[in-house]
């Protein structure tokens, strides 16, 4: 099973294979039309992203320790920048999850092409991430 560590890492290569900013940024593009969407009856405010700049939800599910990931953005950024950090995060153990540094992010050479608002938007999903998280260990998440 892949680790966070080797998600982003294969992100990384990726990323490392583009010269510049659009390059990368039109690849996330490209992961979001990849994007599933949620059943309608999954967005509501319990899912909601707060903080995020377009609309996004995230649901989320514990089995076996492993924090299982779905969520919906509505912008075209939104929807590649969420199915890239569902890749990264969804399907992980908990603890990994917790102990998970988001400054390794910056290893995929991304974050800085963000808008300072859409880096608010990530630092929304992550803490949905690690509410969810800290939910499934406690046993409050089924």
């Amino acid at each position: 099973m892949e680790t966070i560590k080797d998600v982003i890492n294969r992100y990384k290569e990726d990323f490392s294979l583009f010269d510049d900013a659009n390059s990368k940024l039109e690849y996330i593009f490209d992961l979001g039309k990849k994007h599933k969407s949620l059943p309608d009856e999954l967005k509501n405010e319990k899912t909601f992203i707060q903080g995020c700049a377009s609309p996004a939800w995230l649901v989320a599910r514990c089995e076996d320790g492993k924090l299982i990931l779905e969520g919906e953005g509505t912008s075209e950024m939104a929807k590649g920048m969420l199915t890239l950090l569902l890749d990264i995060f969804s399907n992980k153990e908990v603890e990994d999850i917790l102990n998970f540094n988001p400054k390794e992010l910056n290893e995929l050479g991304i974050i800085e092409l963000l808008s300072p608002v859409r880096q608010q938007s990530l630092e929304a999903f992550l803490k949905k991430v690690y509410e969810y998280a800290k939910a499934c260990k406690e046993g409050k998440l089924s």
